[in-house]
């Protein structure tokens, strides 16, 4: 692409060498979509008079942001990663596309690789004397007829809203199953129920969002991918009913369809049934999975994970 420097002021001389529009080399959309972005910074920088001292303390927090590993964190929390569920919303209505169980964000502490198990599995390993959880549901197309075969990955946090891989105190893959669906499409996992989280309180994240007089907190939640052959990804969590952030959720990903409601369980017949032999909480939760148009919408977007 190439632009006559002799019709363009001092700033659009400059924006167009800086993001490559007088070359003829790279990439042309990467290129058209750093000129708006750095365009914008600019109009920003100028619009609010932005001092080289803020400008310096922007930079240096992009460095510590880096260092702490906090990057898809902050996207949550500004919502950047909601905003690309409703886009995907959006597009299907315009398309008039089917709709299952609704989309929500994955959030940054995925990890690949957990344990598979055929119907059902235990995720706890034991160790916390949290409340125990029988997690069930059954996966369904849009008939309603049950899914064989669907590989139900789940994954939540502790008592204390850790993670298992991220917070080291806890073993390999704790809290993390793949549970793989029989002939009636249910799944069904042991655990404890999950806290909810706050961003690390002396974190760069945390630190803007004080800035802004937001919280960074999220309610108890369970997350999930759900796969099948011949049907389209689904990416999504529920979250439990009760809890005080349940509506106040940092991260946007709370929706009225993916609310699970906790049942307390003190029949002593049905805990011995399920090996848990004390009373428990009971969570309940169906998945409908909508078909695939083409194989690439039955796999998971591609983005930096743990072990993938």
């Amino acid at each position: 692409m190439s632009v006559n420097p002799a019709k363009q002021t001092e700033l659009e001389s400059l924006l167009a060498i800086s993001s490559g529009l007088n070359s003829e080399q790279g990439n042309e959309r990467f290129k058209a979509i750093m000129h708006q972005v750095l365009s914008d910074l600019c109009q920003t920088i100028k619009k609010f008079d932005i001092s080289d001292e803020e400008f310096w303390l922007a930079v240096n927090y992009l460095n510590e942001l880096g260092e702490r590993k906090e990057a898809a964190l902050l996207a949550a929390g500004l919502g950047l990663e909601h905003y690309l569920d409703m886009r995907a919303d959006e597009k299907e209505a315009a398309a008039g596309q089917d709709v299952g169980t609704p989309r929500t964000i994955e959030g940054p502490l995925y990890v690949a690789g957990a344990p598979l198990s055929q119907q059902y599995a235990r995720m706890d390993d034991g160790s916390e004397p949290g409340e125990p959880m029988w997690l069930h549901g059954q996966v369904r197309d849009l008939e309603g007829n049950p899914v064989a075969g669907a590989i139900v990955d789940i994954w939540h946090a502790n008592t204390l809203g850790g993670y298992s891989f991220f917070d080291q105190s806890q073993s390999e893959y704790h809290l993390r199953r793949r549970v793989e669906t029989g002939a009636d499409g249910r799944y069904a996992v042991r655990s404890i129920v999950p806290c909810g989280y706050g961003c690390p309180p002396d974190g760069p994240t945390q630190k803007l969002l004080t800035q802004l007089g937001r919280h960074g907190n999220r309610p108890a939640h369970v997350h999930f991918f759900v796969s099948a052959p011949g049907y389209k990804h689904l990416t999504t969590q529920i979250n439990l009913n009760g809890d005080a952030y349940l509506w106040d959720d940092f991260a946007f990903a709370t929706r009225e369809e993916l609310i699970a409601d906790p049942v307390k369980i003190t029949d002593e017949q049905l805990s011995q049934a399920r090996k848990i032999n004390q009373p428990h909480t009971e969570v309940s939760f169906d998945f409908t999975l909508v078909d695939s148009a083409e194989t690439a919408e039955e796999t998971r977007i591609k983005r930096a994970r743990v072990m993938e």
